[in-house]
């Protein structure tokens, strides 16, 4: 297998301390010599790379959205799901080890935060927010009239979104997660079965 580049290798170093840069100081106390800091890195590289702390942040949460995709492919391809199991991996995917460790959930949430105030972090949640939907509707759409599918995704949609921010800013993060994934399996179990197909599991 050939060796990564050293500018993917020094790219992913960066992030990687961006991520823990936010966990440990917040986003607003996330400066070049921080996240350069955690790296060993030399602070010019961040603008050499990424040109600036602005583009670096945001490469960071593309990084967040790329191992969320990467988390329901690897569930999916070469496999022959239901859409029930398909939704069931959508959910699944969403509440990885990865996606609620303590670094991801406060970069998400100081992102979120941002993103009110800045276009280009809001570009990209904008672009989450539309996956997450279309992965939903797809599956749905494939057990139920277009209509009720266009509603069931956008219920399920809010769920998802609503029971990780919640389980996020819980006293107890872990427990709070393993129960939303049970609570977002059972009401997309309970969407679907009218329409014949209830082991969403």
């Amino acid at each position: 297998m050939a060796r990564p580049e050293m500018k993917t290798v020094r790219q992913q170093q960066l992030i990687d301390a961006t991520l823990i840069s936010v966990e440990r100081h917040g986003l607003h106390h996330t400066t070049i010599n921080t996240i350069s800091g955690l790296a060993g890195l030399s602070s010019g590289l961040i603008s050499h790379y990424f040109g600036g702390k602005q583009g670096l942040i945001e490469a960071t949460l593309k990084y967040l959205l790329e191992e969320l995709k990467q988390a329901l492919l690897s569930r999916i391809l070469g496999k022959n799901l239901s859409p029930a199991a398909r939704l069931s991996m959508i959910v699944e995917s969403n509440f990885t080890e990865f996606q609620r460790s303590t670094a991801a959930t406060k970069t998400w949430l100081s992102f979120w935060s941002q993103a009110v105030h800045d276009p280009g972090l809001a570009r990209l949640q904008n672009i989450n927010c539309k996956r997450l939907y279309s992965n939903l509707a797809f599956s749905f759409k494939q057990l139920m009239p277009e209509d009720a599918a266009i509603h069931s995704a956008k219920q399920a949609a809010a769920m998802i979104d609503g029971f990780w921010l919640r389980s996020a800013l819980s006293h107890d993060p872990e427990q709070e997660f393993e129960q939303a994934q049970i609570l977002c399996k059972a009401f997309i179990e309970a969407v679907i079965a009218p329409h014949g197909e209830n082991q969403c599991r």
